[in-house]
This record gives structure tokens, C-alpha cells and sequence, in this order.
């Protein structure tokens, strides 16, 4: 495996403990299926995440690869950082305003 490729993978197996560590379930998705298409981390309900861990990231293309990847209602998202920063996550603006808003609008609830 070349270097490039471990530092792949070890950003997947960190974002999906960082995950894991806010509650979620989940884990790296090619681990066991090879390169099929799944989303980098699996375990994120709705939202298909393409993980970079790369000093250099051509944005644009990330987000095509994870868009071109998502399958039927996942929003495609690109997680992503460079060493010694926070991760940060970059997904398509009309996604973000729609999950946003079911967020800030109050329950409906009785």
C-alpha cells in the first residue's frame, strides 16, 4: 500500500472514531467491500462522505467523485483536512440550507 493510500485510510479510520465518539455508527466502508462506489465512511444516515486526508485537495473534484458515488437521497459531502487542522466538510449549498432549515425550524410537535 503506498503512502498516499495509508494516509487514506488512516484519515477514514479517524473520522469514523470521531464519529463513532458523537454517537454514531459508524466505520470505514471500503474495508471490506473494496472500491465499489460505497461512501468512504458509511454510518451517517442520508449523507454519502467522501474522506480526504491530503495537504493538497482539489475540492471540486472531491465533491464530483462524492457526488457521482451518493446513491438515491444520500447528500454527497467531502470531509476533509490537512495535518494539524480541524476537519472541515464541504457539501453542495441547497443541501446544506435543507438540512439546516430541518434543524432550525421548531418541532411541530403538540
Amino acid at each position: 500500500m503506498t503512502n498516499s493510500r495509508q494516509k487514506g485510510a488512516r484519515g477514514e479510520r479517524e473520522l469514523a472514531k470521531l464519529l463513532r465518539e458523537r454517537g454514531y455508527d459508524t466505520r470505514r466502508g471500503q474495508q471490506y467491500c473494496g472500491a465499489n462506489g460505497d461512501a468512504d465512511v458509511v454510518g451517517l444516515d442520508g449523507v454519502h462522505i467522501e474522506c480526504k486526508r491530503v495537504e493538497r485537495l482539489n475540492i471540486h473534484q472531491a465533491m464530483e467523485q462524492a457526488e457521482s458515488d451518493a446513491r438515491e437521497k444520500e447528500k454527497p459531502a467531502v470531509f476533509h483536512r490537512k495535518d494539524r487542522t480541524d476537519w472541515l466538510v464541504t457539501m453542495r449549498f441547497d443541501d446544506f440550507m435543507e438540512l439546516y432549515e430541518a434543524w432550525s425550524k421548531p418541532s411541530q410537535e403538540p
